[in-house]
């Protein structure tokens, strides 16, 4: 689906005259309002103290750390979840625990969250303390049956909380009703760490550090809460931003644990190059693969290693898993095009709902996320896609568009449909739910409607903000590396996108998929590289195109120790002549 290119409002006020006349332009676009709100400095993070209830789970934590508790950690299967239960491993070994174990539930088997069943399974490991990480608000009868059997309740979790809480000992999440920490969009992972800082806050006042327990620096987990971040897709505010980037730079000098290198090295990418885009597309997947097709543990065995040849063997398997995956989706992509009658992934047969629902029973319950996802973006509309995990029951995984908060509209089903719904949560942008599979029909009607009460004409209408126009003094390489380093880039700041009209003057077909192109600006001889992934062969190599439109990304191009600028094109159509000068 081609999308109205609308050029970004700048709605900052951002004046500093040290900066790049560009990169002024970039951040008002992102509405930042003053150099203060660019600093990325540890000094710089909210502090933990304005975590509601963190001095609770300080406290709790404490106590558990004097009588030497059994604790079991208890994850999500997602990369968020990974990191965390990563993260909570590493510092409680370091602050001086004894007994840390931990479990994430297999999703086949559990389902999601701290679940009854996940909790009789934890007997093995005979805790008195469990913490969640990145879940647990909506885990009411999974707390209940832990508190039965004597267990003491820690919930962290940046999830949206439902009307009642859980009976845990204590929850710490951001986005609690009482909170008032600044930050709502931080990750599971960074809650966690949080909570971290909070513990070893507490034993330095109590005089607990020695030669014996030296205290130890938290900032060395900071490549896990990079990670987490991005893979969960959270919006980078100030707060996400600084564990971002700290986290990069620490992956960048090879200061990380070892299973982050050993992913990167499966991926082909070099430590000291790599960006927030790197986590996301080249780590996150391998990492997710695991708790998609498999079972998460072994994603954190890989973070929790500090051997780098065990480490390399697991990253191996992970990365196996995920062209495994990749396979996987692509048949499904196939057959959910069908489901929606297309001739291509452009021509539409039929005119789409405002909320589409996909079903097929032979569809892999750890793939349709991805799916949804995939399909959300093609056609601009919130998506659910739903496979079978019983022979009654359906899993659904939503993704969703700017405008339409997802879980919002599942609380507005449920609440007027009060049968329809198993359980449901999630984010603004992704939720997760269950239904029976003979509702199916009538939840995609529903969906539907509530979809179309919800929206308007605009939010369905599919659009791509850009920074504007660049000049050709400003296509250089020196800027695509400045560009490189002023993000981290990340939801809700984006990477910078520009749109140029452009001669074309050559097009070749990479791979049988991914358009190499030279172009030059409508004036000037300078020839430019670009190159598009993954084009509409229906559509190109177009030999009778001679200009065309063009969103891209300024890109650096590195070959044979060769660094040149390269445009990453995004988006572009052909047009019948060049606008005039």
């Amino acid at each position: 689906m081609q999308r109205t290119i609308i050029q970004r409002p700048r709605t900052g006020q951002i004046v500093d005259a040290t900066l790049h006349h560009l990169l002024q332009r970039v951040y008002q676009g992102r509405g930042v309002n003053h150099p203060s709100e660019l600093e990325t400095g540890l000094a710089q993070l909210h502090p933990w103290q304005t975590l509601s209830n963190i001095d609770h789970a300080s406290a709790l934590l404490y106590q558990a750390w004097l009588e030497q508790k059994r604790v079991l950690v208890i994850g999500d299967f997602d990369a968020d979840g990974a990191t965390a239960t990563t993260i909570a491993l590493r510092a409680l070994k370091s602050l001086g625990f004894q007994s840390v174990n931990f479990l994430v539930p297999n999703r086949f088997t559990y389902g999601y969250g701290l679940t009854p069943e996940i909790v009789d399974a934890a007997a093995h490991f005979s805790p008195q303390l469990i913490i969640t990480v990145d879940n647990g608000i909506a885990s009411h009868r999974g707390v209940e049956t832990a508190k039965a059997k004597g267990i003491q309740v820690l919930i962290t979790d940046h999830h949206l909380p439902g009307p009642t809480l859980p009976a845990a000992d204590v929850i710490v999440n951001p986005n609690l009703p009482e909170d008032t920490f600044p930050s709502k969009a931080m990750a599971g992972c960074g809650v966690i760490f949080y909570v971290m800082l909070a513990l070893r806050a507490s034993l330095r006042a109590h005089h607990h550090f020695n030669e014996t327990l030296p205290e130890p620096n938290l900032a060395e987990l900071l490549d896990l809460v990079a990670l987490g971040t991005v893979a969960d897709v959270v919006p980078f505010d100030q707060n996400n931003r600084i564990f971002v980037h700290q986290g990069i730079k620490r992956i960048q000098a090879k200061h990380c644990c070892p299973g982050l290198l050993a992913l990167l090295e499966v991926a082909g990418r070099q430590p000291e190059q790599i960006s927030a885009t790197d986590l996301a597309y080249a780590l996150a997947p391998r990492l997710n693969a695991a708790g998609r097709l498999d079972d998460m543990s072994l994603g954190i065995h890989c973070l929790l290693t500090d051997d780098l040849e065990e480490a390399r063997r697991i990253a191996t398997q992970l990365n196996n898993l995920n062209q495994e995956r990749r396979t996987i989706e692509t048949q499904m992509q196939q057959e959910a095009w069908r489901n929606l009658s297309y001739d291509s992934f452009h021509t539409i047969n039929a005119q789409l709902p405002a909320g589409i629902c996909l079903f097929d029973e032979k569809w892999h319950q750890g793939v349709i996320g991805i799916l949804a996802g995939r399909i959300k973006e093609k056609l601009h509309r919130p998506v659910i896609a739903f496979a079978k995990v019983s022979d009654t029951e359906l899993k659904g995984s939503a993704r969703s568009i700017p405008g339409i908060h997802i879980r919002d509209i599942l609380d507005y089903i449920a609440t007027r449909h009060p049968d329809l719904l198993e359980k449901f949560g999630g984010h603004a942008m992704a939720a997760g739910l269950s239904l029976k599979q003979t509702h199916f029909s009538r939840f995609a009607r529903v969906f539907n409607a509530a979809i179309e009460k919800y929206s308007t004409p605009d939010i369905l209408k599919a659009q791509v903000l850009t920074d504007g126009e660049l000049q050709l003094t400003d296509i250089s390489l020196e800027l695509a590396t400045l560009l490189r380093q002023s993000g981290p880039w990340g939801t809700a700041f984006p990477e910078p996108l520009f749109d140029n009209h452009f001669q074309l003057l050559q097009q070749t077909l990479l791979a049988d998929k991914h358009l190499k192109m030279r172009l030059s600006l409508p004036g000037h001889s300078t020839i430019l590289d670009a190159i598009a992934f993954s084009v509409d062969r229906e559509q190109w190599p177009n030999y009778q195109a001679n200009t065309i439109h063009a969103v891209y990304r300024l890109d650096i191009n590195e070959y044979r120790g060769l660094r040149k600028v390269q445009l990453i094109i995004d988006q572009f159509d052909a047009t019948p002549t060049l606008p005039q000068l």
